[in-house]
């Protein structure tokens, strides 16, 4: 799964392989389960690491929505 991270300063990050998130501390750290049931398991993987402070919005970008962005920039 991918998600758009976007921030107080007008950019934005696409987090790709994580399928889950959530705050630790002052950071948003974005997950790779691989299968297992929590984020705090053995089998999660941190896959990014944001600070919660600077976000404003966190979107899922769905397969559908990369391939209509990829064919409005091919045109």
């Amino acid at each position: 799964m991918t998600y758009v991270v976007s921030f107080e300063d007008d950019t934005t990050a696409l987090v790709d392989g994580a399928d889950a998130y959530e705050q630790e501390g002052p950071m948003t750290t974005f997950f790779a389960r691989n299968g297992g049931g929590r984020l705090a398991s053995a089998f999660s993987e941190r896959v990014a690491s944001f600070r919660t402070s600077r976000i404003v919005e966190v979107r899922r970008f769905l397969v559908a929505d990369r391939d209509a962005a990829a064919q409005c920039s091919a045109t």
